[in-house]
């Protein structure tokens, strides 16, 4: 008697082949193609506190007043797509109590505009695409993926150079925990401007090319370790106006201890760094460890029904003699 494989057994043994072969494509191919930065994104962050700030009304600085900072990002999907870069337009507006709510971003205290551009695979800048200002670091908007613990070169826009922010270890943003990265700015000249003399400390002359200074209190920020998203975000900005030449601060044009992530922006960052973990962990871990688990047991019992085989009667050389009798 003889035996043969059944349908079943070939379509368990193929099926489970199937997943095996599946399991490190999900790995290896799959998931370090979800680490990308997105193209179309479309996010917006509001940092708040009190500071004092140059009021061009009563033209002196004004004390223990509520700011706010907003941060648009969105992102050039056609450029994008054509560059194969992460192409992002960024809108930054810090604005007080008297430009709040803002029809015009022009009406703020302060609006600058950034064409923010990275591999979206290392985030690291690429300077092209009309990209503004020439940005460098390793950090701007987003960490790297599978942020490590280690020191960061952070790019400081409003210093026009990068910062070393130094690991301070886990933190609990809204209940989901994050890598604490913390800096201090020490005062450096980044830029000049022309203003009347009286507000440096020389009434005497009618304008004045005066220096720009700015210093950070600290900067503090929290990052999700799988995608790099900024959880939680704190700076302390502090600009000043110097005479040409001189190393005492003459005007504050704006000083704030801490401006940090709205309560309502911290929860959206949780938010989404909870949906884009879940899915890198989906396409990295779960689907590779069941499908190499599902496959290696339906491959199994495939093979032992294929070896067991369906009965099949034989029939012999005599046997066809008597019946031919």
């Amino acid at each position: 008697m003889r035996r043969t494989a059944s349908p079943l057994s070939l379509v368990l043994l193929g099926l489970g082949v199937f997943l095996l072969v599946l399991a490190p494509l999900l790995a290896w191919y799959v998931e370090p193609r979800a680490k990308q930065n997105p193209i179309d994104i479309d996010s917006k962050t509001i940092l708040t506190g009190t500071g004092s700030y140059f009021d061009t009304d009563e033209i002196e600085t004004v004390h223990n007043k509520k700011i706010t900072i907003t941060r648009q990002v969105r992102g050039d999907v056609a450029d994008s797509e054509k560059s194969g870069r992460a192409i992002w337009d960024v809108s930054t507006t810090l604005d007080t109590e008297k430009s709040l709510p803002a029809a015009d971003p022009h009406d703020a205290l302060l609006w600058t505009t950034e064409r923010w551009v990275t591999n979206r695979k290392t985030n690291a800048p690429v300077h092209c695409c009309q990209e503004k200002p020439y940005i460098e670091g390793e950090a701007y908007l987003k960490f790297p993926f599978d942020v490590q613990k280690r020191d960061y070169r952070w790019w400081d826009s409003t210093l026009g150079s990068t910062i070393t922010l130094n690991y301070q270890g886990k933190k609990k943003i809204q209940g989901y925990e994050g890598m604490q990265f913390t800096a201090k700015v020490a005062p450096a000249k980044n830029g000049t401007r022309m203003v009347p003399g009286t507000l440096v400390d020389q009434p005497e002359r009618s304008q004045v090319l005066a220096e720009e200074w700015y210093a950070n209190h600290g900067v503090e920020l929290v990052v999700d370790e799988p995608t790099g998203r900024i959880l939680y975000a704190a700076t302390g900005i502090r600009q000043t106006l110097r005479a040409p030449g001189s190393d005492e601060d003459a005007a504050v044009l704006l000083d704030s201890k801490r401006l940090a992530f709205t309560t309502d922006t911290q929860k959206e960052q949780v938010k989404l760094a909870k949906a884009d973990s879940r899915q890198l962990r989906l396409v990295g871990q779960t689907l590779p460890i069941g499908a190499a688990g599902a496959g290696g047991l339906l491959a199994l019992v495939g093979v032992v029904l294929v070896v067991r085989g369906r009965p099949h009667p034989e029939t012999s050389e005599s046997s066809q003699q008597l019946l031919t009798i």
